[in-house]
């Protein structure tokens, strides 16, 4: 921003002032109904001349997206569906937390037998899941974005978007960001990096760069290039299956970069981050839980320090269905040979089409909210 404005007469303390005005404060622009000021003027911005202000909003453009629809899931879970510029749609998902410190203190009562297994606690945060690109052309055959095809990629204003509007109506605040939505982040590496920069930067959302989360089903390239530029965000990859054959079925991007490649990749990611590796593995009954994929996924995963997320395939299609609880059962005894762990992510909103793998830009189920 700072190179951008110079030659309008900004100097860099000004440049970050504005910087903090447009997406920290998330004050009015222009065009917005019942707006006292534009984000940009010289009463506004400490030190912007009179001048400079009226160079900025001649040279500066205010492209919004439109919220068309909110549905809300008995659970909590809360979509938006947005209309971009060009008249394509894109989902994005609010999810409630509670209070990290609560929710410890719970499990710690039920593993203790002091507290009811339908105790609840009250949201005290959100995470928002964000959108990449509309549609998705890596076609993983349990994903709906995936049966949309590969549309386009969002700039970075259309991504950050949609964390300032949610976050403008939210009773509480969103402190975390995921890259889970419609589209592969990592087919949209500059945009996607760049809003991560902004929505982690103290004079912007400031947002923890360690609760902001990109995932990726396994572009080897980028995944390189994110390694050697050291950033701080979380990686999150996507297996789908143990094996080369197994994956390939289910998952068309390892015709591109097969697993023995994908995986020198994500060991170079850990030896230079040093972190556990997030592991991202949609379970499907039938398909990928048997204890023979356990022992397959353990030698796979052999040295490595990693948190391997299983998450129940949802598809409206039927043609996958999540396992039962004795797949499941035998599937995590399998894998408790491998010394990691392993957690059942909760994926909730499925009602809406708001579930892992569901975004496809419609409206279905649940209440609409105002």
């Amino acid at each position: 921003m700072a190179a951008a404005l110079h030659p309008l007469g900004v100097g860099g303390d000004v440049a970050a002032r504005i910087f903090a005005a447009v997406h920290r404060t998330r004050a009015a622009v222009p065009g917005d109904s019942g707006a006292a000021a534009p984000v940009i003027s010289d009463r506004t911005v400490r030190g912007l001349s009179k001048a400079a202000a009226t160079a900025v909003g001649a040279a500066a453009i205010w492209p919004e997206v439109e919220i068309v629809e909110r549905r809300r899931s008995a659970d909590g879970f809360l979509k938006y569906l947005f209309r971009l510029t060009d008249g394509r749609e894109i989902e994005a998902v609010r999810i409630p937390l509670p209070d990290p410190d609560e929710a410890r203190a719970l499990k710690e009562r039920r593993r203790n037998g002091g507290a009811a297994q339908l105790e609840e606690l009250p949201t005290a945060k959100y995470t928002l899941c964000v959108s990449s690109q509309v549609g998705c052309a890596l076609a993983c055959d349990f994903c709906a974005t995936g049966r949309l095809g590969g549309i386009r990629s969002l700039q970075t204003w259309e991504i950050l978007a949609q964390h300032r509007l949610v976050a403008a109506e939210a009773d509480h605040p969103v402190r975390g960001v995921v890259f889970m939505g419609m589209g592969e982040p990592f087919l949209n590496y500059e945009n996607v990096i760049r809003a991560a920069r902004i929505l982690s930067d103290p004079a912007g959302p400031a947002i923890s760069a360690k609760a902001i989360s990109i995932s990726t089903a396994g572009v080897v390239p980028s995944i390189r290039r994110y390694t050697r530029e050291g950033h701080r965000f979380r990686l999150i990859c996507s297996l789908g299956a143990p094996t080369t054959e197994e994956r390939r079925s289910l998952m068309p991007i390892e015709n591109r970069w097969p697993l023995p490649e994908l995986m020198a990749a994500l060991r170079e990611y850990a030896a230079s981050t040093r972190q556990r590796l997030t592991i991202a593995y949609v379970a499907i009954g039938g398909v990928n839980t048997t204890p023979a994929h356990a022992r397959a996924l353990a030698e796979l995963l052999d040295g490595l320090k990693v948190k391997l997320n299983i998450i129940d395939v949802s598809d409206a299609t039927g043609r996958y269905r999540a396992p039962t609880p004795d797949e499941l059962a035998a599937f995590r005894d399998a894998l408790g040979a491998m010394g990691a762990p392993v957690v059942r992510r909760y994926s909730g909103g499925n009602e809406i089409g708001a579930g892992c793998g569901t975004l496809a830009a419609s409206r279905t189920g649940g209440v609409v909210a105002g």
